[in-house]
Parts: structure tokens; C-alpha cells; sequence
């Protein structure tokens, strides 16, 4: 039998070896009922294979198991898939979507578990001709919207829903089971706005006060110490810290997990003097976007108008579904679009994904694995097959070019160069991208972009999901890349404080549309007010 006085959950000794990498070492730590523990750690710490253990993740039995020992209420477990730590009383909301595009919030809030009734023909034939009970499935799916005590439409269909949306869907579905005990957050607040990511902390607070245990694993520090009871802090696969969050701060939680001094409130913007921001005013429009329209679920762009100015960085904001991830989806083809965009003095014919790679225009999408990875292939493929592809590099030539061949020399040395430059933390240039860390797979879809050698570079939510320490890795990556190689970076992010340190300009998304673009210390509140203004 249980006991009672044993905490809710147990890690002891946890050690875990991955694709030949000992990426979980000694790992302990309880968690009492009803208590918020929040996770932290840089990329490639072991957060999301602690958490795969945890949850019984195939990955985990697949790849030999691990040691150690996991205790609920003083008893032992062994999860050997999710649908065992589901029975046990644990959900987990994970960083990348599993909803079902087509069907409703309640139809994915419900999804294996719906109320059925019967009728005449299952009366005689059998349960496996029961309807599905409407009423009922739209009543439950009510008391977990609820629960959550955010407001979402249950009746809309996920692939109309806006990204923060899709996100709370996700956590009412782990709501609604009943025997819910431990709800595992993996960065719940990465795709929210500023306000949606408030009533997510208030939803956290409220599953507490009922007894529901969370994991809260973010790169966001101030809101681990606005929710949790207590920290944990990761690196390089040892716990380091271990610390009531009312005792820590995000400066002390920084230096812990980097193992160094990083200063996040650092105004950057005397890096990006030297690329004279005077002559900036002057310079040639290298990018004029008129009337552009983009039909992307719940990112529709209206009436885009803008100009971008050679060698800039332009940053595009904006609150989740007003429109700014659709600008660079449409103009690269990925989504439906027209209007007229013009590069460098020529058209580029829109809806033609190779039109603008042709045009040496490249693009980091924010759906890294959806359409940014290769993830059953090696790193070094990942990062050199675009630019092989489309502009014949990393390429051997024989019999006078009847014949072409891979150089993988080339391929190497190119993936190496940039393994190294951006401080991927990987096995080799021949691991899986699949089998990296998601702020790391972020990296290689950077490394990508930068192989193609582009004058023109989109990058959309570069940062999300990644920790402190390689977010200010990233964005110097991209000044870097801006300064030195004089390629014109259009940024697209939530994070308006990351625009403001990194850019020259910052454009505001609103309602589809442009509502106004000024200089990058312009006030934040001015940027705040443009925000959630309307444009006609």
C-alpha cells in the first residue's frame, strides 16, 4: 500500500545514455502533492530525456532503458509507455503539438476518451456501434476549459486556431482525465503572447491550490519565480541546484545553468553602430512588399506594406495571430499569397518557393521540425543539401561534369565550421538531427540558412524554446552574419525585448497589417500601445 507520507513523486539516482552520450548522471529530486517545481536548464541539458523517463517514452525503452528509480507515493514504477503514466495519474504537455488538425478543441480534449450512448441498432449488435454523446463530450470538455480558466472556442477546428490556442487545448486535454496527479509543462508559454502567458501562470496556480502537482520546465526565469515553490537547475546532465524559488533570483538561476556570468538585461545596441546607422536612412530598398496578402490559419496577413534596407536588420512583432509569421510563410511560398513583392529590382513571382531561393533569399521557419529539419538524416545533410540542391555546392564533378558527386570533405568541413561557430552540442556531424535537443536542432536550421550563403535572410522565432546563454548565441550569430557577410536579416519574433537589442528597425504587426515601423529604441511601451491597436 501507498504511503502517505511519502512524497507524491521520487527521482533517485537517475542515469540515462543516449546515442552513446551520458546525458543523465546521478539525478535526484521529490515533488509533493499540489507543489509547482519549476525545470531549467540550457539545451542539451537532459530536461526533455528526464522528462521522456518520466513519462515512458518509446525513445527510452528503445534505446536501452536507463538506472535508477522512479517512486509515486513510496512505491516503485516503471512506465514502459505513456499510456502507463497516463493510468498513473501523470500528463504532459509537450513542447511540439499532437493535436489532430481537422477535428474540434472537444473532439482533441476527449480524444480516445469520449461519453457514448446507446441505441436500438448497438442494443442488438453491439457497443462498437454506440454514437458519440455530443452533449456530454461538450460538457466535460466545458469544465476542463474551466478548469484552465482560460477561454478558448471548443468548437473551433485546430488548424483555424491561433498558436496560443492550440496550446491550451493541449492543457485541457490533460485537465479533463480525472485521475490527473502530475502535469508536466515542456515551455508551455513559448508560443503565448505576454497576456495569454499571465492567465496560463494563474491556470498553474489554480491546478495547485486542487492538489495537481506541475513540472514547469521554461527558458523564461522570471516566470519560474513568479509560480514555482522551487527550482531545479540542470547542466550538462547533473542537477546543480536545487532551491526554494522565493530564495533565488534569475541572476543566480543564469549563472547555474551556464556555469558563468550572462547579463540578459544587456543593451546590445552598440553592436550594431558599426553597421552606421546614419548611412542605414540612406541606403537602397533592397525588398518592397506591397499589398501583400497571406492566407495562413490563424497568422492571415491583410494588406502588408513595407520596404526593407539593404544590409538592416528589420525586425517584424506583433501579438500571436495578427499576422507577422504569415509575411515571410507567404513571400517564401509556403502558404497561399498574392500582392507583389520585388527584390532587388526584379518580381518575385509568389506562391513559387524556388523563386525566391533562386533569388538567394533564404528562410529559418519557427516550425523547426515540421519544416525546417531533416530529422531521420545526419547533420551534415541537414546543413549542406539545400545549398547542394539548389546551387550545386559540396559538389565533385567528373568527366567534365556528366558526373556529379557528393564532397563529403566539403560536407564536412562546412558542418564542422558551423557545429562549431554556433556551439551545437552533439556526438558528431553524423548524429541524426532527431536526436538533438530542440534549442540545437534551432541551431542546425541557422546553419542551414548560413551554408546557402544568402543576401537576403528571413528568420522567424529564432530563439524560441532555447536557453539564456544560447539565445545571446543566436542573435550575435545573426549580427555577425548581418555585419560581416553584409546579408540584409528580416527577424520575426515575440520577444520584443530581443528586437530592441538586435535590430535597426522594428515593424508592428497588427490586425494583418502594418500599424507602423520606428527605430529600435523607440520606448517599449510605444511598441506595447501599437500592439494592440487597431489598424484600419
Amino acid at each position: 500500500m501507498a504511503d502517505k507520507a511519502s512524497p507524491l513523486l521520487e527521482i533517485k539516482n537517475i542515469k540515462k545514455e543516449f546515442f552513446g552520450n551520458q546525458v543523465l548522471t546521478d539525478i535526484n529530486f521529490t515533488l509533493e502533492e499540489g507543489e509547482v517545481l519549476g525545470f531549467c536548464g540550457e539545451n542539451g541539458a537532459g530536461k526533455s530525456t528526464l522528462m521522456k523517463i518520466l513519462f515512458g517514452m518509446d525513445v527510452i525503452r528503445e534505446t536501452g532503458g536507463y538506472e535508477g528509480e522512479i517512486l509515486m507515493n513510496g512505491e516503485k514504477v516503471d512506465f514502459a509507455t505513456p499510456f502507463d503514466a497516463i493510468n498513473a495519474g501523470i500528463g504532459m504537455v509537450h513542447q511540439e503539438f499532437s493535436l489532430i488538425p481537422g477535428f474540434t478543441a472537444t473532439e482533441n480534449i476527449l480524444l480516445n476518451r469520449e461519453p457514448k450512448k446507446t441505441n436500438v441498432i448497438s442494443e442488438i449488435f453491439g457497443e462498437r456501434l454506440n454514437t458519440l454523446d455530443r452533449k456530454e463530450m461538450d460538457a466535460r470538455a466545458v469544465e476542463a476549459i474551466e478548469k484552465m480558466g482560460v477561454s478558448i472556442d471548443r468548437g473551433m477546428v485546430i488548424n483555424e486556431m491561433p498558436v496560443g490556442h492550440k496550446q491550451f487545448t493541449e492543457i485541457a486535454r490533460e485537465l479533463s482525465k480525472e485521475q490527473l496527479k502530475l502535469l508536466i509543462l515542456d515551455e508551455p508559454t513559448a508560443v503565448l503572447t505576454e497576456k495569454e502567458a499571465e492567465a496560463l501562470l494563474h491556470s498553474v496556480r489554480g491546478m495547485s491550490s486542487r492538489g495537481i502537482a506541475v513540472i514547469f520546465i521554461t527558458h523564461r526565469l522570471h516566470e519560474i519565480l513568479e509560480v514555482c515553490d522551487k527550482v531545479v537547475v540542470m547542466r550538462d546532465g547533473f542537477v546543480v541546484k536545487e532551491v526554494p524559488a522565493g530564495d533565488t533570483n534569475e541572476a543566480e538561476i543564469t549563472r547555474y545553468m551556464v556555469g558563468r556570468n550572462v547579463d540578459t538585461n544587456t543593451d546590445h545596441s552598440n553592436l550594431r553602430e558599426e553597421i552606421k546607422k546614419d548611412s542605414l536612412s540612406d541606403s537602397s530598398v533592397i525588398m518592397s512588399v506591397r499589398n501583400l496578402w497571406v492566407d495562413m490559419p490563424g497568422e492571415t496577413v491583410r494588406n502588408v506594406n513595407l520596404d526593407v534596407r539593404k544590409g538592416e536588420i528589420l525586425g517584424i512583432g506583433g501579438l500571436a495571430g495578427q499576422g507577422k509569421l504569415g509575411i515571410p510563410n507567404g513571400i517564401m511560398g509556403l502558404y497561399e499569397a498574392g500582392g507583389t513583392v520585388v527584390f532587388d529590382g526584379k518580381e518575385i513571382p509568389l506562391n513559387q518557393p524556388r523563386s525566391c531561393l533562386d533569388s538567394a533569399i533564404a528562410f529559418v521557419s519557427e516550425d523547426r521540425r515540421g519544416v525546417g529539419l531533416l530529422l531521420d538524416e545526419t547533420l551534415e545533410w541537414n546543413v549542406a543539401f539545400p545549398a547542394m540542391q539548389i546551387q550545386n555546392k559540396f559538389l565533385k564533378y567528373y568527366l567534365g561534369g556528366l558526373i556529379k558527386w557528393r564532397d563529403e570533405e566539403a560536407i564536412r568541413a562546412v558542418t564542422e565550421k558551423y557545429v562549431e561557430e554556433l556551439q551545437i552540442k552533439c556526438t558528431g556531424t553524423s548524429q541524426k538531427a532527431k536526436e538533438l535537443s530542440g534549442g540545437n536542432q534551432q541551431k542546425v536550421c541557422l546553419a542551414k540558412a548560413f551554408a546557402l550563403e544568402p543576401r537576403f535572410l528571413f528568420v522567424s522565432e529564432p530563439t524560441r524554446g532555447i536557453d539564456v546563454g544560447a539565445k545571446a548565441l543566436v542573435l550575435d550569430a545573426l549580427k555577425k552574419f548581418n555585419r560581416e557577410s553584409g546579408v540584409t536579416v528580416v527577424m520575426i519574433s515575440s520577444e520584443l525585448e530581443e528586437l530592441r537589442r538586435t535590430c535597426d528597425r522594428i515593424a508592428i504587426v497588427s490586425g494583418g497589417r502594418i500599424a507602423e515601423i520606428l527605430p529600435a529604441d523607440t520606448p517599449s511601451e510605444t511598441f506595447g500601445t501599437l500592439m494592440v491597436s487597431q489598424v484600419i
